[in-house]
């Protein structure tokens, strides 16, 4: 059975982001992930965990200026000091959180600079980071982004991202594959998932187009649940869409297409909410 946790940066934004750990509790998730945790103290975090018998199951690497447009650092030549600092601070908070594995943003292309530059850089910054996180017992994971809500940004293909696995070396570097962003690059998402599963650590959904709730959009995520479960997928998935109207009105997508509760238990429970019907698309 599938074992979704909440992704707090989009889920429950009816409310301040330290409250979201007990709405996410009270929803039936056992774990949480978010974009960044370094806006809060480590301590304060970890007491919200706790408190509310939360996993925490994934947070990225600092990723430059996020405000300001910026979507990660990790292929830019002129800022490997601050990656690496950033690598630091990473693991510092994972270690604190309890969190087993933090992403790794590639970022946007740098403008004006030679590809094979570009390519060197993220690789050599992979292979750093790996190597920090290991020694901390961390996994890491890299994840490809659609250009269409993200134009320009360097790593958007599943087949890439094991391209660099490979020629990163380490083997605690992993793939984090987003259900929705491979939709928008490249679709084929049964046989994809088939063929990279060995080296797919994490997945998060959202549907398409919209990036709502699953059961809004074109992809047939009962089936997908299913292939998951077939393939003997035993991680989490992060909930990382828009909801449609509201977190706690669109959570009946959980029981009515895979079945369970949040937390992968069966459940006999009704679905909190209606959605709408999918098209018979699996990839």
């Amino acid at each position: 059975m599938p074992k979704f946790d909440a992704n707090l940066s989009l889920l429950f934004t009816e409310r301040p982001f330290l409250e979201r750990f007990e709405a996410a509790a009270e929803a039936g998730f056992t774990g949480v992930e978010y974009l960044f945790p370094y806006a809060f103290d480590k301590a304060v975090l970890a007491e919200r965990l706790q408190r509310h018998g939360l996993v925490q199951v994934l947070h990225n690497l600092p990723a430059g200026d996020w405000e300001g447009g910026e979507r990660g650092i990790a292929c830019h030549p002129d800022r490997v000091g601050e990656f690496q600092d950033g690598v630091g601070r990473a693991i510092e908070y994972a270690t604190a959180l309890g969190c087993g594995q933090v992403n790794c943003l590639a970022g946007i292309a740098p403008a004006n600079v030679d590809a094979d530059r570009v390519h060197a850089t993220l690789i050599d910054n992979l292979r750093f980071a790996a190597g920090q996180f290991k020694a901390a017992g961390l996994r890491l994971l890299v994840e490809p982004i659609n250009t269409y809500d993200m134009p320009g940004f360097y790593l958007n293909r599943t087949a890439q991202a094991a391209a660099l696995v490979d020629a990163v070396g380490a083997d605690n570097l992993f793939i984090q594959y987003d259900v929705y962003h491979a939709q928008r690059m490249e679709g084929e998402l049964g046989n994809t998932l088939a063929h990279y599963l060995p080296r797919i650590a994490h997945i998060q959904i959202a549907d398409n187009p919209g990036r709502n709730e699953p059961g809004t959009g074109e992809i047939n995520y009962a089936w997908l649940f299913r292939h998951l479960d077939r393939l003997g997928y035993a991680g989490w998935i992060g909930c990382e869409y828009k909801p449609a109207a509201g977190t706690r009105e669109g959570l009946g997508w959980i029981q009515a297409l895979a079945g369970t509760s949040p937390s992968g238990a069966d459940s006999a429970a009704p679905p909190t909410a209606a959605v709408a019907p999918t098209q018979a698309r699996s990839g």
